[in-house]
């Protein structure tokens, strides 16, 4: 399995070279994601799927990771083969990643007040959560043995575990 993960640069690794690595599942938003192509360019910083880049890097670097996997830019997807291959490895992506990020952009940390009645009412909130309702949401789930779950305030609302 070829992989493409990165911290502060794009960098290869093929078959079981892959170092520990952290990886992003999320929901994209049309026209918004980075892609492998603006990452090659330089480009992309504008778009708002930018901000998940920065988050996972933050995220990975406070769990003493030095590499991150993110579906919409560490996959070429104009390479047909690359593409193909990505798909069917996905599973494994995501069991072989030391942690799992899910990032729930439509969720808010900051309106559920504090405490443990906070986290009590929380549960319903993330239930609603589009993430849901993704065709990869289950495999992404249960893959990883490291879940965390985070708000679109990059606050953690939990793991696989606690929010059972």
């Amino acid at each position: 399995m070829r992989s493409r993960l990165f911290f502060s640069s794009v960098n290869d690794f093929i078959g079981d070279e892959i170092p520990a690595y952290a990886i992003l599942s999320h929901t994209w938003d049309k026209g918004q994601e980075v892609t492998f192509d603006d990452l090659i360019k330089n480009s992309g910083k504008s778009k708002t799927g930018y901000n998940k880049i920065r988050f996972c890097a933050l995220q990975a670097k406070r769990d003493s990771l030095y590499y991150f996997w993110i579906d919409t830019c560490c996959i070429d997807k104009s390479n047909n083969a690359e593409l193909s291959e990505a798909i069917i490895s996905m599973f494994c992506w995501y069991k072989n990643a030391k942690k799992c990020y899910v990032y729930l952009s439509d969720v808010s940390s900051r309106s559920s007040g504090e405490g443990s009645d906070a986290h009590r009412r929380q549960k319903p909130v993330i239930r609603e959560s589009r993430w849901f309702t993704r065709g990869w949401t289950l495999q992404e789930l249960i893959a990883p043995a490291s879940v965390k779950f985070l708000s679109k305030d990059r606050e953690r609302l939990g793991d696989k575990s606690s929010l059972t």
